[in-house]
């Protein structure tokens, strides 16, 4: 890594940005092979591949009964019932010619049944039944319909949600083979922190970025390593950078990244390591380090509360998860008609903390929060999302704008 300084008269675009630090991101953490029910938010570092056929056999989609089309007329008719077969029943003898069996959902079909007619379009009379017109294989759930022996379940790089969980055990899988968690340092810089219930003394402020960073790269999977505050001091700044390389794979700071006397960050890390200021074209957040720290790479951050939040979510969100493994890590922004104007001509691409609105006739529409300040966290607690607005652009009500979900980014 370089210890090129950007030109402060430029500012660099937030998608050049991301694309360097993906560049940079170190290789996954070491593999393990785990139990299936502690997979959940773990990344695959290997191919799964189905070990069965999914069906395994042939079965019932419906509660009915299961018989022959080629046994009835193309108005329906009567058939006598000749068995009943539950879900974990052996399917039992093959279907007699002109019989039809009662089945319930899941259970396998006997051989010589094609077909199956939910109990609710039949009338049972006697000892049988009355059919009503069919298809042949209506409501049968064919062997290998859903997924077949052999077939690719999930590439490495995959992150396990439950709907991954539950057809990796669909298909019998215990055990499967993830990245261990990355273990990040948080670090927080700023004589004039302090803990939530501490008293205040004049000029000091509530740390509010450890708990809202610490959050967000819980719900990214990361393994959080809390290094408290850096007071503003050299050697102790020095000192918490190199116990913290030590044991993380990465170090993520917050405030101390300006240019001020007071901020001692930058040099601990250009004696450690090295360091890389970018100025990007990106509100809030425009200033962002990224460097190494005894080898482990480190992402300094803004230290307004609203511009480390979005700076994390748009900036670092993408490295932290390939450095995970990940393969798929860029959100996928929502087109949605704008519910305001946006006039001004700004350098910077705008991430507006916004909300999705539904209108009488059901469509959806974006709307800001009147406060935008980089330094205030009310207007993100208001949104459910950022409304992306790029540079020189101005928007107009009902133009389409970039939508990115609060619940997309935050996973």
């Amino acid at each position: 890594m370089t210890g090129r300084v950007c030109d402060l008269g430029n500012l660099m675009p937030v998608d050049e940005a991301i694309s360097r630090l993906l560049d940079q991101a170190p290789p996954p953490p070491a593999a393990q092979v785990i139990p299936l029910d502690q997979a959940m938010g773990c990344v695959l570092a290997a191919d799964i591949h189905s070990p069965v056929n999914l069906p395994a056999w042939d079965n019932s989609a419906m509660d009915g009964y299961a018989l022959s089309a080629a046994d009835l007329s193309p108005e329906g008719g009567y058939l006598p019932i000749g068995g009943r077969i539950a879900a974990g029943d052996q399917p039992g003898p093959p279907l007699l010619a002109g019989q039809a069996v009662q089945i319930f959902t899941g259970a396998p079909l006997p051989e010589g049944a094609d077909t199956v007619v939910p109990q609710e379009r039949c009338r049972v009379e006697g000892e049988g039944v009355w059919f009503p017109p069919v298809s042949l294989g209506e409501h049968v759930r064919k062997e290998g319909e859903e997924v077949r022996r052999g077939d690719l379940l999930f590439k490495a790089g995959k992150r396990l949600r439950a709907q991954e969980l539950g057809l990796l055990a669909g298909a019998g899988v215990a055990r499967v083979e993830v990245y261990r968690p990355l273990r990040v340092c948080l670090l927080s810089s700023g004589n004039e922190l302090r803990e939530p219930g501490d008293p205040l003394a004049p000029g000091q402020i509530y740390n509010s970025n450890r708990y809202c960073l610490a959050a967000l790269l819980r719900g990214w999977g990361v393994e959080v390593h809390d290094y408290g505050v850096m007071a503003d001091e050299l050697a102790a700044s020095r000192h918490a950078l190199s116990l913290a390389s030590s044991e993380c794979d990465l170090l993520l700071s917050s405030g101390g990244v300006s240019v001020g006397e007071e901020d001692h960050l930058k040099q601990a890390i250009e004696e450690l390591g090295s360091v890389d200021f970018w100025r990007l074209a990106i509100q809030p957040g425009k200033p962002l380090a990224f460097g190494e720290v005894l080898g482990k790479p480190w992402i300094g951050m803004p230290g307004n509360p609203s511009a480390a939040l979005i700076t994390a979510l748009v900036v670092v969100r993408p490295f932290l998860l390939r450095a995970q493994g990940m393969t798929d890590v860029l959100p996928k922004p929502l087109a949605v008609p704008a519910g305001f104007d946006w006039l001004q001509h700004n350098k910077r691409r705008q991430y507006l903390r916004a909300k999705l609105t539904a209108a009488v006739d059901g469509r959806l529409s974006v709307e800001l929060h009147p406060q935008q300040s980089s330094a205030m966290l009310t207007a993100a607690c208001w949104a459910d999302g950022l409304a992306v607005v790029e540079r020189e652009q101005q928007v107009h009500r009902h133009d389409n704008v970039m939508f990115l979900s609060f619940a997309d980014l935050m996973q």
